[in-house]
């Protein structure tokens, strides 16, 4: 499982052009998902997604997570992240899990990050979605399990 977290001053999801998700600061995180993924790799990236220290305090340093800072995240299925551009000039993506996989794991990494007290909205499995993105920073990270 792949994440590429951006730190975000406010992002919005819209399909169709009717919006699907909004928040003000926390995290926009895009989430990749392999056949291999399950339940351990939501698990980790979660716990780790919830008190990475990403957002400044008062004298500026990185030192707060997004629960010290009453934070809210979209989550985005990106199989993207899954690209292979090693072989010619269309990427592959091969390693990344098919619809039946990637969307129970996607929604399954939503809740656990509700439940680890990050308010948490997503965008719509499968849908071409316009993602507005306000980074923050710009802070991006991206974390791999």
């Amino acid at each position: 499982m792949r994440v590429l977290l951006q730190r975000v001053r406010q992002g919005r999801v819209t399909v169709d052009r009717q919006p699907v998700a909004e928040i003000g600061p926390g995290l926009v995180i895009l989430v990749g998902v392999s056949p291999e993924d399950g339940e351990a790799e939501i698990n980790y990236l979660v716990r780790k997604i919830a008190h990475l220290r990403i957002f400044e305090d008062e004298q500026g340093k990185l030192n707060r997570s997004i629960l010290d800072v009453g934070g809210e995240a979209i989550v985005v299925s990106q199989f993207t992240l899954y690209a292979d551009t090693r072989k010619g000039r269309r990427p592959s993506f091969t390693r990344a899990a098919p619809p039946q996989i990637a969307s129970p794991l996607v929604d399954q990494f939503a809740e656990r990050l509700a439940q680890e007290g990050v308010p948490t909205q997503t965008g719509e499995f499968g849908a071409h979605m316009l993602v507005e993105i306000q980074n923050d920073g710009p802070v991006t990270i991206w974390i791999e399990r």
